[in-house]
This record gives structure tokens, C-alpha cells and sequence, in this order.
């Protein structure tokens, strides 16, 4: 039998702490230097901090995930309205947000558009209609992913720790500084969380700045869907490709010209997208 992966990742990640390495410094050294598994494994060790707001007005369920969740070692806390909602996020700062979009008294699309001038938490939109309008517009206003009901619990966990291991490896290479990436006249801020195109800076969603921020430090390279879900979504299962669509689609409306004729953003038939200059 091998060595147990978590026990060498943390004990290679203690090396560096003991060390005198500050945690970013340290935690970065390990993004650069160790397998991918290790890496998910040393941010295994982290995720009893994460706090998950779950917004739900469906108690049965609501109660489901509340269980389940907190078995998996997330401190969880609930809202079943939408004004409850802003109000607990805005008290408690959670690591990610389960949200879902019928909600009384302030929708969860509502919700979802004020929380995102605030703050860059990640958010999982539930729904229960199959309606393409309802996900493009949640992904629009800055949801980073959605889930139809009735769904998978496994396939939930699942996402929320692919969301959260994905939001902490960005937080602390963007803590790490580094250069300011440019493809033509896009420019890419990594440790700014900024971009722009020429003089004009880009309102982007979390998501959206994630996925460009990658296709930019890959340019010219072609990924697949399901590449861009385990590389930017940090899935690693076949999840929902439509996701990537829709975020592509919105994409080149702010950095394309004409998106209907894209210079930058390109489709590969039969393949999937790169960034060219």
C-alpha cells in the first residue's frame, strides 16, 4: 500500500510552514509544485472553516442539505426568504451560497444581482424550472453554476467542493501578486481581480474573470468543455457543458467587437474554445 495522499501532502505543505514561509506564500509554493491531489488534499485540511449559506424555502430540503453539509464538516447556516438571505449573508461573509431562485419576498435572482456589488462569493443557483431563460439569466447576473431540480446530493457535494477548492486556489494566487497578463488589448489583472480591453475597463462576473484569466495564461491552446469545467469549474466529473456556453457567449459580448464575428474568443468546431490575439 502507497503512502496515504493526505498525509504526504500535508506533511510536504508543513515542510514549508516550518519553514517560516507565510500561509499564501506557502499554500502557493504547493499550487505550483505538488500534483493536483495534493494540492485538493491540502485544501481538504482547510475546509472545516468554510461557511455555507444555504437559501432555501422548502424546509424538507432545506433540512437535507443543513444535514448533510454540516456532516461533511461545513459550518452551515439558512435563510428561507430572500430578504433573510441578504441579510444573513451580509452578517455571516459565507464561503459559498446555495441559492435557490423562487424564493418569497425578494427572488433568489434579485438576491443573487445585489449580493454580487458586494461581495465575489461563489454562488450555486437551484432551480426548479428546466427553462434555459432562468439559468442564462442567473449565470448572467453572476451565479457561477446552476443545479436543476430534483438533483444528485452527491452531485451537489460534489460541486461545493469543487467551487470551494477552486475559490481558495484563486484567492491565494491572487494574494501571491503576480504580472498582469495581456492577449492583443485585453489585459488581465490577476492580483487586482481586474481586467479591461484598451482603455475600457471590464465589468465581469467572478466566474467570467476566472475563465478568461485562464484562457489568457493559455493562449492560443484549444480546451473542450468539459476541460474548461475541470480547469476553471474545478469539476472533476462530466458536469452541465451548457454552463460553459453560456459564460463563452457572454464573454465575447464584452470583449469582442462584434461577437457575432469573434476576433479573440474562438469556437473550434467540433472541439471546443481558444483565445487567440
Amino acid at each position: 500500500m502507497g503512502p496515504n495522499p493526505l498525509n504526504l501532502a500535508s506533511t510536504k505543505w508543513a515542510v514549508w510552514t516550518v519553514l517560516g514561509l507565510p500561509f499564501e506564500e506557502s499554500l502557493t509554493l504547493a499550487i505550483e509544485h505538488l500534483p493536483s491531489y495534493h494540492v485538493n488534499s491540502i485544501l481538504q485540511l482547510m475546509a472545516g472553516d468554510d461557511k455555507i449559506l444555504v437559501v432555501e424555502d422548502d424546509r424538507n430540503l432545506l433540512d437535507t442539505l443543513k444535514y448533510n453539509l454540516r456532516k461533511e464538516g461545513y459550518d452551515v447556516v439558512t435563510a428561507v426568504d430572500g430578504a433573510e438571505a441578504l441579510d444573513v449573508a451580509r452578517r455571516e461573509k459565507p464561503d459559498l451560497i446555495i441559492l435557490d431562485l423562487m424564493l418569497p419576498k425578494v427572488s433568489g435572482f434579485e438576491v443573487c444581482r445585489i449580493l454580487r456589488k458586494d461581495m465575489t462569493v461563489p454562488i450555486l443557483m437551484l432551480t426548479a424550472k428546466a427553462d434555459e431563460t432562468d439559468k442564462i439569466v442567473g449565470l448572467e447576473i453572476g451565479a457561477d453554476d446552476y443545479m436543476t431540480k430534483p438533483f444528485s446530493l452527491r452531485e451537489l457535494l460534489a460541486r461545493v467542493r469543487a467551487m470551494l477548492r477552486r475559490s481558495k486556489m484563486a484567492e491565494v494566487q491572487s494574494g501571491a501578486g503576480g504580472p498582469v497578463l495581456k492577449v492583443g488589448d485585453i489585459e488581465v489583472d490577476i492580483a487586482r481581480h481586474r481586467a479591461s480591453k484598451g482603455e475600457t475597463a471590464l465589468e465581469l462576473t467572478p466566474k467570467e474573470f476566472d475563465l478568461l484569466a485562464f484562457l489568457v495564461r493559455n493562449k492560443g491552446l484549444v480546451f473542450s468543455r468539459d476541460q474548461l469545467l475541470e480547469k476553471v469549474w474545478g469539476y472533476d466529473f462530466t458536469g452541465d457543458t451548457r454552463t460553459i456556453d453560456v459564460h463563452i457567449r457572454w464573454l465575447r459580448q464584452k470583449i469582442e467587437t462584434a461577437p457575432d464575428n469573434p476576433k479573440h474568443l474562438i469556437t473550434v468546431r467540433g472541439t471546443g474554445y481558444k483565445l487567440e490575439g
